[in-house]
């Protein structure tokens, strides 16, 4: 047992190392995945939300100031890019229909572990730089931000990962019987767009929609950590986040390995 557990951890640590030397080998993407893009559109949100402010000539929209929603921005723009898994899945997508699947399933290591450990080293990497510059940027714009509540933020952001990652998996799962199965995920990460409150905050839906929509894992990917930040939400919200992903990793988990078993018994790799 001991030893099945050392070589797992073993394992599993060696894609983690994997994904973090390919990325920093390739600085400029790393440069522009870390810093440029999330950087760029937190120019545009904020430039955004300091014109619609500006037009609707008021101090507060949804009970909140307009420093409230520059903090949310700043913050939901880098939190998202964490959340944010079109890589990995565009590779798994592509590892099943090419046929190149087959060298991991020749291998003692199951498919859904070797992308997730990669995963998780991918995001540790691009996150230790770009969560530098909204820490720096809110102290030196001075906007509200509870510092004492970052590492209870961070850590759902992290839990959340595992089911991001799981529902990334379940459409790669699809490509065993479907063609272009990549149009799904641009599909479903238009979605999470909204559903998880990067778009705008969930605050600004209609009473009954906000409750309903802040319940779903998917607001956890954004919404919840950054409203918890920012004092938009108390700590109650935060661990009904960590319930509702738990239970939203766990259908997910079921419908992963539904499509995975099912997909095999149909699978013939031809490929490398």
């Amino acid at each position: 047992m001991k030893k099945s557990f050392t070589s797992f951890w073993r394992r599993n640590l060696g894609f983690f190392r994997l994904a973090i030397i390919t990325n920093l080998e390739y600085r400029l993407n790393y440069f522009t995945d870390a810093v440029f893009q999330p950087v760029l559109s937190t120019l545009i949100e904020i430039t955004l939300w300091v014109a619609v402010f500006a037009s609707a000539a008021t101090t507060e929209i949804g009970g909140f100031s307009r420093e409230s929603y520059l903090i949310y921005v700043l913050w939901a723009a880098f939190i998202g890019r964490i959340s944010a898994t079109w890589m990995y899945e565009f590779r798994m997508i592509e590892e099943i229909e090419m046929g190149s699947v087959n060298t991991l399933l020749a291998r003692p290591v199951s498919f859904f572990e070797y992308y997730l450990s990669q995963f998780m080293g991918y995001k540790l990497i691009t996150s230790a730089i770009s969560l530098t510059i909204p820490l720096a940027a809110s102290a030196y714009f001075r906007l509200p931000l509870e510092y004492s509540r970052l590492p209870a933020a961070l850590s759902l952001v992290i839990f959340q990962l595992f089911f991001i990652h799981t529902m990334s998996f379940c459409v790669a799962c699809l490509a065993f019987n479907l063609n272009k199965v990549s149009s799904f995920t641009m599909a479903k990460n238009l979605a999470l767009w909204l559903f998880s409150g990067e778009l705008f905050p969930l605050d600004l839906l209609p009473t009954g929609w906000r409750e309903v929509m802040i319940a779903l894992p998917f607001a956890n990917s954004v919404y919840v950590p950054v409203a918890y930040l920012t004092g938009r939400v108390g700590a109650d919200i935060l661990w009904q986040g960590f319930a509702s992903t738990a239970l939203g990793l766990f259908l997910f988990s079921l419908l992963a390995r539904h499509l995975w078993m099912s997909g095999l018994r149909t699978y013939s790799g031809t490929g490398a």
